[in-house]
């Protein structure tokens, strides 16, 4: 018997390796964003990439919460004003007068809020892999959120990931089921400035190190 042949995969020619390279480089977290709307279809596609990421055992577990309410989207940014008043409190000096000028956020200017979140009770993939490390739920949504960046960069847009904020603050005002856990808070917009390089590279907080790799 002939086994049926599945679609011949595509191949992806050196100007396509060099764009995809272009993708990642200009891939930035944006802070600063114009208030033009993104249309609903759009975000609906990039959520649509962003769910053929890979997921531990096929789980699936991102869920996604647009944040259109005003009441919801306040609680957020107190939220983000408490949380960064604590992170500040953890530096001196110089550094923490670096901290105070960073621009960490951009939600009152982004026109959209995605909050996404890993389902940790997903039935979906029936536990497969995460026996012995079931972090790799969370692992999965992070995969998503890196689909959705790619993929949004791609259309123009930038996103801002927000983790200056408290977890469990954020579930409450969304009001998600319990077992879902925050991965990421985003902005999506479309961006005021495009750079190559990380803000904080720009604003000295870090320097971009070079890749480590250790053999055995």
């Amino acid at each position: 018997m002939t086994k049926a042949k599945g679609p011949a995969p595509p191949t992806f020619d050196a100007a396509f390796k060099e764009r995809f390279r272009d993708l990642v480089l200009w891939r930035r977290d944006v802070r600063r964003f114009r208030s033009d709307p993104v249309d609903d279809a759009l975000l609906r596609h990039l959520l649509e990439l962003a769910s053929r990421s890979p997921s531990v055992g096929h789980s699936q577990p991102w869920r996604f919460v647009v944040v259109n309410d005003a009441s919801r989207r306040a609680a957020v940014a107190a939220s983000f004003r408490r949380a960064n008043v604590s992170a500040l409190e953890g530096y001196a000096g110089e550094q923490r007068a670096r901290y105070a000028r960073l621009k960490l956020e951009g939600l009152n200017e982004a026109p959209m809020h995605l909050a996404v979140f890993a389902d940790e009770e997903t039935p979906a993939g029936n536990g497969l892999g995460r026996q012995t490390m079931p972090e790799t739920i969370r692992y999965s949504v992070v995969a998503a959120v890196q689909t959705l960046w790619l993929a949004a960069r791609a259309e123009g847009l930038g996103i801002g990931w927000i983790s200056i904020v408290e977890p469990d603050v954020i579930k409450e005002a969304l009001d998600v089921p319990g077992s879902w856990t925050l991965v990421a808070y985003l902005c999506i917009g479309w961006p005021v400035e495009e750079h190559m390089d990380p803000e904080l590279e720009r604003q000295a907080w870090e320097a971009r190190s070079e890749v480590i790799l250790v053999e055995r």
